[in-house]
């Protein structure tokens, strides 16, 4: 079975784009190169940006049409990450909320790309 490796978001500017997941999340800028940057998540998977203008083939996908999913340890967490992004100025999308999979709101990257946080019930 193939292995799971990458989280690919094709991004305007992917220096710009390494530079704010960086400051988000704490992760660190392992490669920038003509386009793509990387990033790592965890076991093994990264997450890479890339450059709309350089993927091959052309990229017609549109941004906000999915989501990148990111669990915390309770809803003390999600509430305590909505204040920080909220006070960096991340465009909200979806208030604090509270739905069937856990406490949660969604944020929005500079490209588009939503980001949802999420501390399932019970967490």
């Amino acid at each position: 079975m193939p292995a799971f490796s990458f989280l690919l978001l094709h991004v305007a500017d992917h220096a710009a784009s390494a530079r704010f997941y960086n400051r988000l999340l704490g992760l660190p800028i392992l490669e920038q190169k003509d386009g793509f940057s990387t990033l790592p998540l965890r076991d093994g998977v990264m997450l890479g940006l890339w450059e709309r203008r350089t993927v091959e083939p052309a990229s017609s996908g549109q941004t906000g049409a999915s989501e990148v999913a990111l669990s915390v340890a309770g809803a003390a967490a999600v509430e305590a990450l909505h204040a920080d992004w909220s006070a960096q100025g991340l465009p909200i999308l979806q208030a604090l909320t509270l739905m069937s999979f856990g406490t949660t709101f969604v944020a929005e990257d500079p490209d588009g790309h939503r980001l949802r946080v999420f501390a399932p019930p019970g967490a």
